[in-house]
């Protein structure tokens, strides 16, 4: 048996038995081991903690965010507010007949910056030179009559030119025309001199308060003032002082709520008439 194998039988059955530690080894064997040794140290290792995914948005952020022009031109425009005009204010306040508290306050609002205490109380209206306001009942005659109920005296006996015993202040020449049409019941024969500047000439004025003796005057702040600084308007004369203080324009402004108006009548008040009220020789109504 031995000579029919060979003298080397026992070399091939050790490769083949896998016995031997010859080097003709097989190489399918080698993976498996290999990885049956990787299997083992994957399992021996700690299992890593895996990432968490993140989170996805529900809707891209794109459709939240627009370019600035589309958001400016997409985005509603906002409301200027609208400034709030005396008028608007009147419209929803009750009308409230004036008082003399009135107008003494407006003269010391208005007349105290930059002055002394002194000055003040030089320009302080008495309460002894106020007439009976108005309280709204009244017209302008029945009104007149109940301030002055001595003036058909009082126009009897005035005889000085350039000069007046009655001066009533309102704020434009269509309402002075107003006035003089609704007095009729009051004024008699006087001689009534209209004192605004539509459509009459200063120079006019002047020659009929040169020429004759003038009773009654209506008019505006502007023109009287003027009258006064050229030396044809005389005040000496002059007993009663009638404010058109109630009366509304189309704006619902009064008198005194008109800026140009307000600033005539105290500078007239400052330069004259706040003088001789406090002389006890003129009487202020607020109709």
């Amino acid at each position: 048996m031995a000579d029919d194998l060979g003298d080397e039988w026992w070399k091939s059955d050790g490769a083949g038995a896998g016995g031997g530690g010859g080097s003709s080894t097989d190489p399918s064997d080698n993976e498996e081991k290999e990885k049956d040794t990787n299997m083992i140290e994957m399992m021996e290792q700690e299992p890593s903690p895996v990432p968490a995914s993140p989170k996805k948005d529900k809707q891209p952020k794109e459709c939240f965010l627009l370019p600035a022009k589309e958001k400016e031109e997409g985005a509603p425009k906002t409301k200027k507010r609208r400034k709030k005009k005396i008028s608007d204010l009147l419209a929803k306040s009750e009308p409230k007949p004036g008082v003399p508290e009135d107008l003494q306050k407006l003269v010391m609002d208005q007349l105290s910056i930059k002055r002394s205490v002194i000055e003040l109380e030089e320009l302080k209206l008495p309460d002894s030179c106020f007439l009976p306001a108005n309280d709204l009942s009244h017209s302008l005659s029945s009104y007149l009559k109940q301030i002055c109920p001595k003036w058909a005296k009082l126009r009897k006996n005035h005889k000085e030119k350039k000069s007046l015993v009655m001066l009533i202040i309102c704020s434009s020449a269509l309402r002075a025309l107003e006035l003089i049409r609704s007095m009729s019941a009051f004024k008699g024969d006087c001689k009534v001199l209209k004192l605004f500047a539509k459509h009459i000439k200063i120079q006019e004025q002047i020659k009929l308060l040169e020429k004759g003796v003038v009773h009654l005057g209506v008019g505006t702040p502007g023109r009287i003032k003027a009258l006064i600084q050229q030396d044809v308007l005389n005040l000496n004369s002059l007993k009663y002082l009638v404010f058109d203080w109630n009366w509304r324009d189309q704006k619902l402004r009064r008198l005194m709520d008109i800026p140009e108006i307000r600033k005539e009548v105290l500078e007239l008040l400052e330069t004259r008439l706040i003088s001789l009220c406090r002389a006890e020789s003129l009487k202020l109504g607020l109709f």
